[in-house]
């Protein structure tokens, strides 16, 4: 089983669209439900880590594959 609710793939996505992306995916999820995001743009590390304390979403995990960037969303 996947450890995530809904994935969003924004790759090839610029800043800062991957944020806004995953901004409304979360806004139709339910609390507590994991978003996988997959993004190609490197400053999109600093930009979820940012989103993450703005929104009081918390940020599972981060992590980098091939050039690929992956995060969890829990949302609150």
């Amino acid at each position: 089983m996947a450890d995530f609710d809904k994935e969003l793939d924004a790759s090839g996505l610029n800043c800062p669209l991957p944020i806004l992306r995953a901004k409304k995916t979360l806004n139709d999820m339910t609390s507590g439900q994991v978003l996988r995001i997959i993004a190609t743009d490197p400053g999109s590390v600093k930009d979820f880590d940012a989103f993450a304390k703005q929104t009081g979403n918390e940020l599972l995990k981060s992590t980098e594959e091939g050039g690929k960037y992956y995060f969890l969303i829990k949302k609150k």
